[in-house]
C-alpha cells in the first residue's frame, strides 16, 4: 500500500479528514488542532515516520524504512477500533 491508496482506504472505512495527515496526498488546511500523521522523516533521509500532532508539536510514534510498513503502521492507529 502507498499513501494514495491509504488515502483511498481510509475514506472508504469513513475515517473522517480531520483525523488525520498524509504528506502530499491529504493535508487539510488549516491543520487541525490533533491528528495522526504519516510523513517523510525530516531527521532521516529515506525513513517515514508515523506520528500523532497535538496543540503544534510533531510527536514520532515510529521511524520506518518503507512507505508500505508507515501507511499499515497509520491504518492500524487509526482503526484500531474497528
Amino acid at each position: 500500500m502507498d499513501r494514495r491508496s491509504l488515502r483511498t482506504v481510509l475514506r472508504a472505512r469513513g475515517v473522517q479528514d480531520g483525523h488525520y495527515y498524509i504528506e502530499d496526498v491529504h493535508q487539510p488546511s488549516p491543520l487541525p488542532t490533533d491528528f495522526l500523521y504519516l510523513r517523510r522523516s525530516p531527521a532521516f533521509s529515506g525513513r517515514w515516520e508515523t506520528g500523532s500532532y497535538e496543540r503544534g508539536t510533531w510527536e514520532t510514534i515510529a521511524q520506518h524504512t518503507r512507505e508500505e510498513d508507515a501507511c499499515t503502521h497509520l491504518l492500524r492507529l487509526l482503526t484500531a477500533d474497528d
